[in-house]
C-alpha cells in the first residue's frame, strides 16, 4: 500500500513519539495521534478539493438546465425558462419588447 501523503503520517508519528517520551501515557498518545491524523487528513482533502479546476462547459448547442423567470411589463405575462443553450440567456421578447428578469441575480 502506497501512502498518498506520507508527510502527514510522518508528522503524526514524530509528534506521538515526542509526547510519549515527554511522559504522557500510551493511551493518550495514541488517541492524540489518531485525532491529529484525522484532522490533518481532512484539511489536506479540503485543500485538494479547492485546488481542482472548474469543469469545462458542455459543448455548444447542448441545452443546459436553468431556472429563470421573466415578466412582460406591458401585459404582465410571466415566463419560466427551464432549459437554455447558455447559462445566462438573452431575455425573450413579448409584446415587441424584451421581458424583465424576475429571478434574483444571486440565483443565476
Amino acid at each position: 500500500m502506497r501512502l498518498k501523503h506520507p508527510f502527514i503520517l510522518g508528522f503524526v508519528i514524530l509528534g506521538a513519539a515526542a509526547a510519549y517520551w515527554g511522559g504522557y501515557g500510551l493511551g493518550r498518545v495514541v488517541a492524540a495521534a489518531l485525532a491529529a491524523w484525522v484532522i490533518l487528513r481532512l484539511g489536506v482533502l479540503m485543500l485538494g478539493g479547492m485546488a481542482r479546476p472548474i469543469p469545462e462547459p458542455p459543448p455548444a448547442g447542448e441545452l443546459r438546465k436553468v431556472k429563470i423567470a421573466y415578466r412582460c411589463e406591458i401585459c404582465g405575462t410571466e415566463v419560466r425558462m427551464t432549459v437554455s443553450p447558455d447559462e445566462e440567456p438573452d431575455p425573450p421578447r413579448h409584446c415587441q419588447e424584451d421581458m424583465t428578469l424576475m429571478t434574483p441575480v444571486e440565483d443565476l
